[in-house]
C-alpha cells in the first residue's frame, strides 16, 4: 500500500539532512527524479521520504513505489528547492542518462508470461486481499485465455466493474471494490508508460505481454468519468497468422469473384462495414493469398494490427503530419505494385487512392457504410467525380461479424411464429446453443462473416458515370446476382453455422 503524506513540513527537518543519498540515488535516478521534481532525502524502515511540489496528490508516490519497490511517503516542498537538490546532489554523469525512468522496469515486467494467471470458471475470482501486481495479471491473463478482444475497466461510485469483449459481445467478468480503483489504473498507466498524474485528460499508451508462445500488443486508452478514470485495453496479436479467404466464410461463387478482383494487375477494391466488422482481418487475408517475391505490397495503417512477413508496413503518425494522404503520396514514389490504405477517411486520400488505381496499382482500402452499394454513394458525397470512381472500382465488399454456435452445444432452435411468417425466414430449419462449459455458457464460439460482394460491372460502371440513384444501383446488382448480407446471413442460419438472432442485430433489409 502506498504510503503518502500531506502534511508533513521540509521545516521539521534539519538543513543538512536536505541531501539526496548516493544509496538512493540509484534507487529513484536523475530522469526520474527530474521528470517528477521529487527528491528522495532519507529512509525510515522500508519508507523513503521523498521531497514533492506542494499540492502533489500522490499520485507520483505510485510510481516512486514501483520503480523503487519500497513504500513512499511524500514531504510538501518548494519546487524550486527541490531542483536545487537535484541539480547540486546528482553526479554529473547521471545527468546524461536518457529520459524514460520506468521503461526498463515496464519491460521487464511486460515480457513476463502470464499464461499461469488463468481461470477456466465463467467470472474471476480474486480475493481482495490481492497484491495489485497480481490482480491486473490475473484480468488480463484471463482475458487472453478467453481469447477477449478488449478488457472495459469501468468505474462507477462503489465499485469498478472489469468487463470483457468475447467473440463482438461484452460480459461482465468481476466487480472489485471502489478503493481498488486508484492502484489498479495506476498500475496498468505505468505498464503502458503513460503519464500517472494525469487524471483530467484522454491518454493513449502501448505495452506487450507475453502468453504462452504469443507476444501480445496491448494499445491502452484512458476517458475521464465523472467516478473516475475508464481504462480500454485493446489486445492484438500482431503475429497471429491471416485467415484463409474461404475461412472467412465466403462460398464458392463469391470466392471466385473475389479472386478474380484481387488478382488483377490495377483498380480498387473497397471492404465496408462498421467498427469491429472484421475489415482489416478481410484486407491482411487478400494480402497474404497475393503476396510474391515479385510483388511490391506495402500498406499505410492506423495502428499496424498483424505484423506481415513480406510486406512493407507503414504507420501514420498524425501528430507529425503522416496522415494517410501524405503516406500515400510518399509510398507511390516507393515503385509499388499493390497499395492496402487503412481507411479512406478524406477527399484528399481518395483522389489519390483512385489516382493510383488509375495509373496500373491494385488498391485496398475500407471505409464505414452500412451496404457495398453505399460506398460509392460516400465517395461521391467526398468530391469524387462520378467517371473516375466507375473507371477506377473493380469489387466493392460489405461485411458484418456474427458468432459461431458452439459446436458442443449446438441444438436445434424452436422460431416464433411471427419469425418463420417474414419473407425472409419462412421454411427456415434454426439451430442455437445451449450453453457449455466449452463456450463460457454462452452458446457461442469463435465469429464468421457476413459478405455482399459486388463485381462493378460495365452496367454498373455506366449507371456510376450517369450519376444513377443509389436504389438504381442495388436493383441493377441484385439483377446480376448480388447476395445482400441479410440473404447471406439466412443461408448460414439454415447451414448451422450461426443463430437467427445474431443475423436479427446484425442485417437489415430495406
Amino acid at each position: 500500500m502506498t504510503d503518502v503524506q500531506t502534511n508533513c513540513s521540509k521545516d521539521n527537518i534539519p538543513q543538512e539532512k536536505l541531501t539526496i543519498p548516493k544509496l538512493l540515488q540509484s534507487l529513484i535516478n536523475y530522469p526520474t527524479a527530474k521528470h517528477y521534481s521529487v527528491a528522495p532525502l532519507f529512509t525510515k524502515g522500508e519508507v523513503i521520504h521523498v521531497a514533492a511540489p506542494v499540492g502533489n496528490d500522490g499520485g507520483v508516490a505510485e510510481v516512486l513505489r514501483f520503480i523503487s519497490g519500497l513504500r513512499i511517503r511524500l514531504i510538501p516542498m518548494a519546487k524550486e528547492e527541490i531542483e536545487k537538490l537535484i541539480e547540486r546532489d546528482y553526479p554529473a554523469q547521471d545527468k546524461t542518462m536518457v529520459m524514460g525512468p520506468q521503461a526498463q522496469d515496464v519491460r521487464a515486467f511486460a515480457m513476463l508470461d502470464l499464461s499461469r494467471f488463468i481461470s477456466k470458471t465463467t467470472l474471476l475470482n480474486i480475493p481482495d486481499s490481492s497484491d495489485v501486481v497480481e490482480v491486473v495479471n490475473n484480468i488480463i491473463g484471463n482475458a487472453l485465455y478467453k481469447k477477449a478482444s478488449d478488457i472495459h475497466f469501468e468505474p462507477f461510485e462503489d465499485k469498478m466493474i472489469i468487463r470483457f469483449r468475447l467473440d463482438g459481445m461484452l460480459h461482465e467478468m468481476i466487480r472489485l471494490p471502489e478503493k481498488r480503483q486508484a492502484e489498479i489504473i495506476s498500475r496498468l498507466k505505468i505498464m503502458a508508460q503513460m503519464d500517472i498524474t494525469e487524471r483530467r485528460r484522454p491518454q493513449d499508451g502501448r505495452m506487450q505481454v507475453s502468453f504462452g508462445n504469443e507476444t501480445i500488443d496491448v494499445r491502452v486508452s484512458t476517458l475521464p468519468t465523472s467516478y473516475g478514470e475508464k481504462m480500454v485495453l485493446r489486445l492484438l496479436n500482431n503475429r497471429k497468422a491471416p485467415l484463409s479467404l474461404s475461412e472467412l466464410g465466403f462460398d464458392d461463387k463469391r470466392l471466385t469473384a473475389f479472386h478474380k478482383c484481387i488478382k488483377a494487375p490495377y483498380g480498387m477494391i473497397l471492404v465496408t462495414g462498421p467498427t469491429g466488422a472484421g475489415k482489416t482481418t478481410t484486407l491482411y487475408s487478400c494480402l497474404n493469398h497475393i503476396k510474391a517475391p515479385a510483388v511490391n505490397i506495402s500498406t499505410i495503417e492506423d495502428p499496424i494490427e498483424y505484423k506481415m512477413e513480406g510486406i512493407n508496413q507503414s504507420q501514420v503518425k498524425a501528430d507529425i503530419g503522416y496522415d494517410f494522404a501524405a503516406a500515400l503520396r510518399t509510398l507511390l514514389r516507393q515503385d509499388p505494385n499493390v497499395i492496402m490504405v487503412g481507411e479512406i477517411r478524406d477527399r484528399e486520400t481518395a483522389e489519390i487512392a483512385i489516382r493510383a488505381a488509375l495509373t496500373g496499382h491494385l488498391v485496398f482500402s475500407t471505409l464505414h457504410t452500412n451496404d457495398a452499394v453505399s460506398a460509392i454513394a460516400r465517395l461521391i458525397d467526398m468530391g469524387i467525380e462520378p467517371f473516375l470512381l466507375s473507371s477506377a472500382l473493380s469489387l466493392i465488399v460489405a461485411q458484418r461479424l456474427v458468432r459461431r454456435i458452439c459446436p458442443s452445444c449446438k441444438q436445434p432452435a424452436i422460431l416464433s411464429h411471427d419469425l418463420l411468417s417474414e419473407q425472409d425466414f419462412k421454411g427456415l430449419n434454426a439451430f442455437e446453443g445451449k450453453g457449455c462449459a466449452e463456450c463460457n455458457e454462452t452458446g457461442f464460439s469463435g465469429r464468421i462473416g457476413l459478405f455482399e460482394v459486388l463485381p462493378v460491372s460495365e452496367a454498373l460502371r455506366g449507371m456510376i458515370t450517369g450519376k444513377a440513384p443509389i436504389k438504381e444501383l442495388k436493383r441493377q446488382a441484385i439483377e446480376e446476382g448480388l447476395v445482400t448480407l441479410r440473404m447471406d446471413g439466412v443461408k448460414k442460419v439454415a447451414s448451422g453455422k450461426t443463430a437467427l438472432g445474431e443475423i436479427l442485430r446484425e442485417t437489415f433489409e430495406q
